[in-house]
């Protein structure tokens, strides 16, 4: 064996060493990991609105005797808790032994994912055809929205003041929904525009049927559609104008490759890190200081709203926290610490000139620690400080957790924001992690099952701080 020279120890002293994430699980971690990718597949496909992560968000922590907790209501220490805000977010929290001067520790997450909404007054008819009018919500290419198999998803008020969930699409004997793309045939001048500009926003029309009413003298495939959700839904069309119906993707969650290394889904970004950061406080009991999992809503969109992050909902829940705790709730704010659970961009080697490869991250390399994000000069970031990050880098470490750091493209490539800014408005030390993930914000999105584990296991260590 040859001798190691001084050069080489120092080099080993000083530099710094990547982590093979197969090699630090082994054989049993890999099992443990291709189960809890399992469990989140399911999740996956029963999650593909904001309502439906939030609903099966609530149905888990229930299972692990989580109880439903009120404004105003009592709070004791050991005491499992969630916070149903209006069926779109969800805060399950775990309250400490500790005092709760402590503060928090907190990780925050968000359920919607770049879709396609319909308008409020969206069904027509045109050429023997029958069409939802649309609006786009969230950054997406609305080129890869075109010939995919849609699923509508959403609730209806109906005039009696009467909810009705509505779900078409998903299950093997249903009909599924489409946008149709100009024939290659006829796309010469298509084909000279732009990605931007060959499927224009108000061309996001969804394909619903074609046959007509019989007897009916006009508007006949329309009637039709509508003599159809009024029989199963007991809808008129007056009713889509209070109605929150969306057009996703009617695919599974589905393993990818031979190896059966990565997760295909819709919705990754940012369901996965939503159910690591929830399952990581649902798993855990008698916590010293109190626990927190946000699932917020509206992210993709900035945050806004009474389901978004800027909500004071999540002030409203930290002061009931404190008072419980009789502490003031602006010590507890500045004692508490969250991790904002976001995705990052994993590298592709097929676009890799977007990217630093130095400073971004990689498939299997595990789970992304990201100091801060923001677009050209760091513009819509908290930016985290160094004492935060070598707290959490510790963390991390001691319990054997593979993590990476990495920014979102070169510098002004692009960019992108996250929670984390919203939260540390409240004088909360906050620093991004999730998982990498390949083509995001696209119908249909990739992530590395070890990554997902890894970020599983980060949230654990991370809540036994």
């Amino acid at each position: 064996m040859e001798e190691k020279t001084k050069a080489d120890e120092l080099k080993e002293k000083l530099f710094c060493k990547k982590t093979d994430i197969f090699e630090a699980l082994g054989a049993d971690g890999k099992a443990k990991s291709d189960e809890y990718a399992r469990g989140y597949s399911k999740f996956m496909d029963a999650a593909k609105t904001e309502r439906e992560a939030v609903a099966e968000g609530i149905k888990l922590a229930q299972v692990k005797g989580f109880a439903e907790f009120k404004l105003g209501g009592k709070l004791v220490p050991g005491g499992k808790y969630y916070y149903n805000n209006r069926g779109k977010s969800l805060f399950a929290f775990v309250i400490g032994s500790s005092p709760a001067e402590k503060g928090v520790v907190i990780s925050a997450a968000h359920v919607d994912s770049p879709r396609i909404d319909l308008k409020q007054n969206p069904l027509y008819e045109d050429s023997g055809l029958a069409f939802f009018k649309t609006h786009y919500y969230g950054g997406i290419k609305k080129y890869q929205w075109t010939t995919v198999p849609l699923a509508i998803h959403g609730v209806v008020t109906l005039a009696d003041g009467r909810n009705v969930d509505v779900v078409i699409g998903e299950d093997d004997g249903d009909p599924v929904f489409y946008i149709t793309d100009l024939l290659i045939h006829l796309a010469k001048d298509q084909m000279n525009k732009s990605l931007a500009e060959g499927i224009t926003g108000e061309g996001l029309n969804i394909l619903l049927g074609s046959e007509p009413y019989p007897e009916a003298k006009d508007d006949k495939i329309k009637l039709n559609i509508l003599s159809i959700l009024n029989e199963k839904y007991g809808m008129t069309e007056t009713d889509f104008r209070s109605a929150e119906l969306t057009m996703v993707p009617a695919l599974k969650a589905r393993d990818v490759g031979l190896d059966r290394s990565f997760i295909g889904a819709y919705g990754h970004d940012d369901r996965v890190c939503a159910y690591p950061a929830l399952t990581a406080v649902l798993d855990t009991d008698a916590p010293a200081r109190t626990i927190m999992a946000v699932l917020a809503d509206k992210e993709e969109i900035g945050s806004v709203g009474v389901s978004g992050m800027e909500c004071a909902i999540f002030d409203d829940l930290l002061d009931e926290i404190a008072i419980a705790g009789g502490c003031s709730p602006r010590v507890l704010r500045a004692n508490s610490v969250c991790l904002s659970a976001d995705v990052n961009a994993a590298f592709d080697p097929n676009f890799g000139d977007v990217y630093e490869r130095r400073n971004t991250a990689f498939a299997n390399g595990g789970v992304v620690l990201t100091k801060y994000t923001g677009s050209r000069g760091k513009s819509g970031s908290s930016d985290a400080s160094a004492e935060l990050i070598g707290q959490i880098r510790k963390i991390f470490d001691d319990a054997n957790v593979v993590w990476q750091t990495g920014e979102l493209g070169k510098v002004d490539q692009g960019g992108g924001g996250t929670v984390a800014a919203y939260i540390a408005n409240r004088n909360i030390e906050t620093v991004d992690l999730g998982v990498p993930v390949l083509s995001m914000h696209a119908p249909w999105e990739l992530i590395a099952k070890t990554d997902l584990y890894m970020t599983y296991k980060a949230f654990r260590a991370f809540n036994a701080k």
